[in-house]
């Protein structure tokens, strides 16, 4: 059966999407907080690779991320990072961003912002203001 890491062009794509998405943060209003958290933990140089290997296998692809770290629990990854509604929908607006640009048509993109949305919200741990 073919999976959606298939479908939208396997670990060329996913490492397409990253790029893109990284670039984004780094470089949009949208991204400056996010990527102020992410100084606040492991750094931006280790950020893109972990990603990478997260989405491969959150994709359906390799599970790179498990095999690093025994798990690709986004609660566990994301403990130690406090996170706004606002947050979690600027991450939302970048990727969104970033999946277009990277040519991922529908009904993918649509399947895979849900999923992104569902994931993003159940993150956020801190009230907005």
């Amino acid at each position: 059966m073919e999976t959606l890491f298939d479908k939208i062009g396997g670990e060329a794509k996913v490492m397409e999407l990253v790029t893109q998405f990284y670039d984004l943060i780094e470089s949009l209003p949208q991204g400056a907080a996010i990527v102020n958290l992410h100084r606040q933990g492991h750094g931006l140089a280790h950020v893109r690779p972990a990603q990478f290997d997260f989405l491969c296998g959150f994709f359906g692809g390799r599970r790179y991320y498990a095999e690093q770290h025994g798990h690709m629990n986004l609660r566990e990854i994301h403990a130690f990072v406090e996170i706004a509604t606002v947050d979690a929908e600027n991450w939302l607006t970048v990727m969104d961003m970033a999946l277009t640009d990277t040519k991922v048509g529908e009904p993918m993109k649509s399947q895979i912002m849900t999923t992104f949305r569902r994931a993003a919200m159940m993150l956020v741990n801190r009230p907005d203001g």
